[in-house]
């Protein structure tokens, strides 16, 4: 075999940290190095089935695909070949030198703080290789792209310490071979029972054979024995599937070790024939809020893989749902292009949306306990829904969850038909608040109303739900209510009459005239209420104007904002209200009245302008007789 001098080159840094805490560190699970490299190998085979759809010549006469094993006791080697696509040299250095994906660091710090459960984030970030140094002391990978000359292969070696050798070699066969040179204490990799365990637990339906290297001890010669079943399992009849090989099935799929929370497998023959299985997974992915996050389904055409991570066929807000779709309508060349302006696929995406949610409404219904698990891992991704998907809205809407007053708990639990079940007999609108935190919700001035008339209330903290609460106006004939801004349906719910002038002492009516003459343009208006009952003066919006929290959002988004007028309410039975009623110095008045719009614009905004300002009215006003 002709060989060429060896470059050394060092790994990418985050490699070298990566390396080292994998061979530094103990790994309970180490047999899990050979799922990664299966299914590597899989993938390989798979993008050349593709790419041989417009270039069958990428086959070399050679389309048998398959995956290889094989174990030499003397050298201590376990070696996996594949024939699929192999690698070129500057793909070998881009994909064994280097970390090519975002939030590396992200990664490694993961990897640091969960030592007892590093081998749950190997293959989550795409660094499945390197797993073989677990076991390794030394890995080489000879490849050679498919369809280039014999004379253009690369071989890659290292001892994961920082570096490693690229040579340009020759290779007769295209793909992968990847030779382990283990560890003395990890012999047992060198069984061929231990290797067919592994196999059976992690790839047993992968769509391509594997084989291992055999001795028949009686005729003295070696054969390859297949040792997995090769047969798509999303072509098996349900009836045929076990729950346990639906869950290993979701883990070879997905990298991920956690089992999946529910799963849907689908077959529809007609107008349109096709294939999905769906997992809704029970843990989110580390990167999912990621911007450069790869989501979507894994694409099939009539058995043959297209693409991964084909984000088409489910709209942003199911970004969470994992799994296949093996359709018979596509065609075979298909390209993104193509498919994004497919009628065809505009129709499985509707199909497909609608067996998502079906999913989700079983699992609310069947299992609260796992439905709230889905909530509290996927909840913030779902409440983009409303805005995202007009169609499905009220399904959505049924499938939200919230805390509230009544619940008593931050964690989102309440339903909306469970809110409504509950309403008051006279309760014409659900009712809610938005705020920055639970607590700054749950604390609000806004809820001594109803807390003293047991009117529940929701309590929205996320970012996203002021948003949210634009698309979603009402639910089963009841439309939704902030309670942060003007609403005339309250007064007909508590059955409380309007404070009237005729009511009210002189002097309270003198003050009311005094607070609108000293804060003047500063509020859009100043009234007495009875909706108060702990808190001396509160902050409303006009029912036309934007909310306190949406100006939030505009503003964080660098996005000019209106300037809000809000209405200054007045409780007059609060002590400080009639204290400060019967001030007759105006500069006091003046400091005092101010502090208390100071106040009001605390609670409404978490913040102020000028808090400098603010302290020093009060201390001011603290040491006044």
């Amino acid at each position: 075999m002709k060989t060429e001098k060896k470059e050394v080159y060092n790994f990418q840094s985050e490699v070298k940290q990566l390396l080292h805490l994998m061979i530094h560190s103990l790994y309970s699970n180490k047999e899990i190095f050979l799922r990664e490299l299966i299914s590597n190998a899989s993938d390989a085979i798979d993008k050349l089935r593709f790419e041989s759809l417009s270039l069958p010549e990428l086959y070399e006469n050679d389309s048998d695909m398959k995956i290889q094993i094989s174990i030499n006791k003397a050298q201590r080697t376990l070696i996996i070949s594949d024939n699929g696509i192999g690698m070129t040299r500057q793909e070998t250095i881009e994909n064994l030198g280097t970390i090519a994906k975002s939030g590396t660091k992200s990664f490694l710090q993961s990897l640091e703080n969960k030592q007892n459960k590093k081998n749950e984030l190997i293959g989550e970030f795409g660094v499945g290789f390197y797993s073989s140094f677990i076991v390794s002391e030394q890995v080489s990978v000879r490849t050679r792209f498919a369809g280039t000359k014999t004379n253009e292969g690369t071989l890659w070696e290292s001892s994961g310490e920082g570096k490693y050798n690229i040579t340009n070699i020759s290779k007769k066969t295209k793909g992968t071979e990847i030779t382990l040179f283990l560890k003395k204490e990890e012999e047992e990799f060198l069984e061929i029972w231990r290797i067919k365990n592994i196999i059976s637990k992690y790839s047993d339906h992968i769509t391509v054979p594997v084989y291992i290297q055999n001795y028949d001890d009686k005729n003295k010669t070696y054969f390859w024995e297949q040792i997995n079943k090769a047969k798509a399992l999303w072509t098996m009849s349900q009836s045929s599937i076990t729950d346990d090989e639906y869950k290993d099935f979701y883990k070879h799929l997905t990298n991920d070790q956690n089992n999946p929370l529910v799963w849907s497998h689908n077959r529809v023959e007609g107008n349109q024939e096709y294939i999905s299985l769906l997992f809704i997974p029970e843990k989110a992915a580390w990167d999912i809020w990621n911007r450069d996050n790869k989501h979507g389904l894994k694409l099939y055409v009539k058995r043959v893989y297209i693409m991964d991570n084909y984000q088409e066929f489910l709209p942003s807000y199911l970004r969470f749902i994992r799994g296949l779709i093996d359709s018979n309508d596509l065609p075979l060349n298909v390209s993104r292009e193509i498919l994004q302006n497919n009628s065809i696929t505009e129709n499985l995406k509707k199909a497909l949306i609608k067996r998502s949610l079906n999913m989700l409404e079983k699992l609310s219904k069947n299992s609260k306990e796992k439905y709230q698990i889905f909530w509290n891992q996927f909840g913030l991704i779902f409440k983009e829904g409303p805005a995202e998907d007009h169609d499905n809205l009220a399904r959505i809407a049924n499938l939200l969850r919230f805390a509230s007053i009544k619940n008593n708990s931050a964690e989102q639990k309440i339903s909306l038909k469970e809110y409504v079940d509950s309403m008051n007999s006279q309760q014409e609108k659900i009712y809610y608040i938005t705020a920055d935190s639970y607590e700054a919700a749950k604390n609000s001035p806004h809820l001594e109303l109803f807390k003293k008339n047991n009117i529940d209330v929701l309590l929205l903290s996320d970012r996203i739900d002021e948003w949210m609460m634009n698309y979603l106006t009402d639910f089963d004939g009841k439309k939704f209510q902030s309670i942060s801004k003007e609403d005339l349906s309250l007064n007909k719910l508590t059955q409380d009459k309007k404070i009237k002038n005729d009511e009210l002492s002189t002097e309270m009516i003198d003050f009311l005239k005094k607070v609108k003459k000293i804060l003047g343009d500063k509020v859009k208006d100043v009234r007495l209420t009875n909706r108060l009952t702990e808190t001396p003066c509160v902050l409303l919006s006009d029912s036309n104007e934007m909310t306190t929290q949406m100006a939030k959002l505009f503003s964080a988004a660098g996005q000019s904002v209106p300037e809000l007028k809000y209405i200054f309410e007045i409780n007059p039975e609060h002590m400080l209200i009639k204290k400060v009623s019967l001030i007759h110095d105006e500069k006091k008045l003046n400091e005092w009245i101010n502090l208390l719009l100071d106040q009001a614009l605390l609670a409404e905004k978490g913040n102020l302008e000028n808090p400098h300002k603010f302290i020093s009215r009060m201390n001011k006003l603290l040491i006044l007789p």
